[in-house]
């Protein structure tokens, strides 16, 4: 018996939107039918390379699509897949999930209703040394995250926490598990009109701490967590896709010593498993990896950050 394929749009093509067609093209269960942006001449291109139909307005995808992803500017995100949920196509939406709370409880409603497949690309979740992290740690007491990167146009059309600090979010969250029993942060704008560089401090009520920093200002590029735990130590660099991990342990004679995990680190590509774990969440009905409600808890941290450091700024004003 053949295999059903699934008709697979993808709205914006920018940087994101051309690396999702790429992986959606090696996946069997996928055929790419349509693509769209408002930039038709970027759409045409795109669909001369996948041979699909290209539109400026996503709404002329309607009907030709079982799903999609959203890889458009963030303030855009709600709009466009609201139109697509509501048409009861599954969509994978580029993080944030949303720019506002509001927007992000309409679409999970929207998928609720109507029986939809809603994940979120939080790309990190599928690298490879995440991955492995889970094998090893149980309880944090202390995070320092760092994520800092050159200069790019792209992206700041958000501040530097929905645009890049928000993967540290979510991966915090994930691992912490726990309520927030208080925030600290400040942020700059440096080269665009929003907050480009930020430091903040995550109290839980487990009474885990996390200090996270993040810059898109930096003349290098930094991807690395470090979790510090009652088990042990360890430190990841997403980047390198790397992780030293080190453990209490007894030797022969009786004595404390630290030990060093042998930690199998995977060689995939992150977004191609994330677009993989949707695809099958859209085959078999099954909940995403990263659904709406988790992306809503990070971006709900996110928003309550960047009230904190509005407000640390201006009280140097």
């Amino acid at each position: 018996m053949k295999k059903k394929k699934f008709h697979i749009g993808v709205v914006g093509i920018g940087h994101l939107g051309n690396y999702h067609l790429q992986k959606y093209q090696k996946l069997e269960h996928c055929e790419i039918v349509a693509v769209a942006d408002p930039l038709l001449e970027r759409a045409q291109k795109a669909a001369g390379i996948y041979q699909c139909k290209a539109f400026s307005d996503h709404r002329d995808m309607l009907g030709k699509v079982d799903a999609v992803s959203v890889a458009v500017p963030t303030g855009e995100h709600c709009k466009v897949a609201r139109d697509f949920l509501a048409a009861g196509v599954d969509v994978l939406i580029e993080k944030p999930i949303c720019a506002t709370l509001e927007e992000a409880d309409e679409l999970i409603g929207l998928a609720k209703k109507n029986n939809l497949i809603l994940q979120v690309g939080f790309v990190e979740r599928f690298n490879p040394v995440i991955m492995a992290l889970e094998k090893v740690i149980t309880r944090p007491v202390f995070i320092e995250a760092h994520r800092l990167h050159p200069f790019f146009e792209r992206g700041t059309d958000v501040d530097v926490i929905l645009d890049l600090m928000i993967h540290d979010l979510d991966i915090i969250l994930k691992f912490v598990n726990s309520p927030i029993a208080s925030v600290e942060a400040v942020g700059v704008p440096i080269l665009s009109d929003k907050i480009d560089i930020s430091n903040v401090r995550i109290s839980f009520d487990s009474g885990c701490i996390a200090n996270i920093t993040a810059s898109r200002i930096s003349a290098k590029t930094m991807q690395k967590i470090r979790f510090f735990g009652v088990e042990g130590y360890h430190s990841v660099d997403c980047q390198k896709r790397e992780i030293l991990s080190l453990n209490k342990g007894i030797n022969e004679a009786g004595q404390m010593q630290i030990l060093q995990n042998n930690i199998e680190v995977g060689s995939h590509d992150p977004l191609e498993e994330e677009i993989r774990s949707f695809v099958n969440s859209v085959i078999n009905r099954s909940k995403p990896l990263i659904s709406g409600e988790d992306a809503r808890k990070s971006l709900e941290l996110a928003i309550d950050i960047i009230k904190k450091m509005k407000v640390a700024e201006d009280m140097l004003k």
